[in-house]
């Protein structure tokens, strides 16, 4: 008999597990922009619902130091009769530590999953700014990071090949 006790079956596995996956280690306003250039007139509610042109992009680097910045650029320009409402622009951004991805998969992590873990905050930015600015708050629908991601990677391929 010991006085030591075995670990459970898969224990091993778990503490694999807890030293893989993504950790935010901070979260920022890079830069931010709201602009309202016809208020007060602008304000006063019309009978047609502004046009949003939405805009989203993804960039990622890594430092020197081994952690990952994820930059989310969120933007939105409304218009209403061809002329301007709002516009407001945020890149929100992240510093991530990220183990256990295999290096094929790191650029699907970095452009894909941690937008996903900026996104709520970056939205709430807006839905406020847009509130302080005397409208009601612009919530930005859910986000397919995977579908953007994979817009952009089909894009830059055919750029690519139609250069070849």
């Amino acid at each position: 008999m010991t006085d030591t006790t075995a670990a459970p079956e898969g224990a091993q596995d778990d503490n694999a597990a807890a030293q893989s996956g993504i950790r935010i280690m901070a979260q920022f306003i890079r830069d931010f922009s709201f602009e309202s250039p016809l208020a007060p007139d602008s304000l006063r509610s019309g009978t047609a619902q502004p046009a949003i042109d939405m805009g989203v992009e993804m960039n990622a680097r890594g430092r020197t130091d081994g952690l990952f910045e994820v930059d989310l650029k969120l933007s939105a320009r409304a218009t209403r009769d061809d002329q301007p409402v709002f516009h407001v622009e945020v890149v929100y951004g992240g510093l991530f530590h990220i183990a256990g991805v295999a290096e094929a998969a790191l650029e699907e992590v970095l452009l894909i999953e941690c937008p996903r873990f900026l996104f709520p905050f970056a939205r709430r930015v807006i839905a406020d700014i847009t509130s302080e600015g005397g409208f009601p708050p612009f919530l930005i629908d859910p986000i397919d990071f995977g579908g953007v991601y994979a817009a952009r990677k089909a894009q830059a391929e055919s750029v690519v090949i139609g250069n070849a």
